[in-house]
């Protein structure tokens, strides 16, 4: 087994880990929006904030450098046809994962400062408020939450099929 091929390895396993913290992530996120109480609501965000702090941030950066460190290894223009290869799925990935990795700061941080805020008074409150129920069904939040999934289905068909 060469260098290569083990960090290639790493590279699917942590890819593996990424797509288990955000479908976790969401799916925990969905059931927190429907939960009508507030200690549930508290507890399903405390699950979400697992996947997102352990799987989905240190992941995303793990699954970029695996990947670019492999192509290095294999000797693959990480540039494609612009580098002299023929690598042009590798190109449209990264451009995906930054267009993905932009939604950060973007969408899910403005937003999610919003949603905090509905929170807090829904805490003052003691109860789920309408202005909670409306920040989880953000849909700005969501339709970049669906962006990230296909973003993520995409990169991964690349991967496998390397179509061009």
């Amino acid at each position: 087994m060469t260098i290569a091929l083990l960090v290639k390895l790493l590279h699917v396993l942590v890819g593996f880990a990424l797509v288990t913290g955000i479908v976790g992530r969401d799916i925990t996120l969905r059931r927190a929006a429907r939960a009508a109480e507030l200690g549930a609501v508290h507890a399903l965000l405390g699950v979400a904030d697992v996947f997102e702090r352990a799987f989905v941030r240190p992941m995303s950066f793990l699954v970029l450098a695996f990947g670019l460190v492999t192509a290095w290894l294999q000797g693959v223009p990480i540039l494609g046809s612009l580098a002299g290869g023929t690598t042009n799925w590798l190109v449209v990935s990264l451009v995906l994962f930054i267009a993905i990795a932009l939604l950060v700061p973007l969408v899910f941080l403005p937003r999610g400062r919003v949603f905090a805020e509905a929170l807090a008074a829904a805490d003052a409150r003691g109860t789920v408020t309408p202005e909670l129920t409306a920040a989880f069904h953000d849909p700005a939040v969501e339709r970049a939450r669906l962006a990230e999934v296909i973003g993520l289905v995409v990169v991964i068909a690349l991967m496998v099929l390397k179509p061009f």
